[in-house]
């Protein structure tokens, strides 16, 4: 009954928003708790059917399945796009969300890590295996630019201006920016691609890819968290760490640039909190000499 309209939503998220796959799946779930709801309740009704005394006992059942007042708050504001888009396509004429309270969240700050816990973690790299110098070139690649996880999954070869000290990276809604990247991430950069990665056999539509598995295909998200969980997990820290916080606490030294943090954000929420802390570096500005090469790396 609502497949139609979920077909529709997704094209606008992702040719209305430009949003990358990532979230226009986490979208898309939202609107699959709504209709697993409305099917456990035997109500099903269609959008235009859809009342606020429905979106409320739908937020009392996700609460009672214990998820988070954050997660709660995020079906919330997916339920609002979703809403939005349907005004938007006269597919409804009431918005059943614009009086839908949003559950109280508590903000937490992130754990931080010690400049010294940060180096425990990339001596933990066992480079006597080739996933190792691969590990090492990914871990200052992340620290030193400051990378979404995503970004750097997702970086290619084409991308890469290592002469010069600076990488395009594509984040979210496909918009690119500049990023100035420290002497020790090219090093092992540079030893990855001429010592490891050429003995790796690349899966067709793979060759641009920077970082690959050993089966040749890109890396997941997934397998960075395992990797970073593990080598933590070796350095004897117990603490709740992201690859998206700990760009922000590395400290300036010799062959590392402290870029803008992983962490960034355009919420002026999520600014104020790394301000608290002092954990949002300076970003660093291009020169304005500085012409950047055609890239194909769109």
């Amino acid at each position: 009954m609502w497949e139609p309209y979920k077909k529709g939503y997704k094209a606008w998220l992702q040719l209305e928003k430009s949003l990358a796959a990532n979230s226009v799946e986490a979208y898309l779930r939202d609107i699959d708790k709504l209709t697993d709801y409305l099917q456990a309740a035997k109500r099903m009704i269609t959008p235009q059917q859809l009342e606020l005394k429905d979106l409320e006992k739908f937020v009392q059942w996700i609460s009672e399945l214990g998820m988070t007042v954050a997660s709660q708050s995020r079906i919330i504001s997916g339920l609002r796009s979703f809403y939005n888009y349907c005004i938007i396509e006269q597919i409804v004429t009431v918005n059943p969300t614009a009086l839908l309270e949003t559950p109280k969240q508590e903000r937490k700050l992130p754990d931080t890590l010690s400049f010294e816990e940060i180096e425990s973690i990339i001596a933990e790299v066992d480079l006597s295996k080739p996933e190792g110098g691969r590990n090492k070139a990914i871990l200052e690649t992340l620290y030193s630019c400051g990378l979404r996880v995503t970004e750097l999954v997702n970086l290619r070869i084409s991308c890469l201006y290592l002469d010069i000290g600076f990488i395009r990276v594509i984040g979210k809604g496909d918009k690119e920016r500049l990023v100035p990247i420290g002497s020790d991430a090219i090093k092992y950069i540079n030893i990855y691609k001429k010592d490891i990665r050429v003995h790796i056999n690349i899966k067709p539509g793979q060759e641009d890819i920077l970082f690959l598995n050993r089966r040749g295909s890109k890396l997941s998200r997934v397998m960075i968290f395992i990797m970073l969980k593990d080598l933590a997990t070796k350095a004897g820290i117990t603490k709740n760490i992201s690859p998206a916080y700990i760009p922000a606490f590395l400290c300036n030294t010799p062959g590392r640039r402290r870029c803008r943090p992983a962490g960034r954000s355009g919420n002026a929420g999520a600014r104020k909190y790394y301000h608290h802390r002092n954990l949002y570096p300076f970003r660093p500005r291009v020169p304005q000499e500085y012409t950047a090469p055609v890239s194909s790396c769109v």
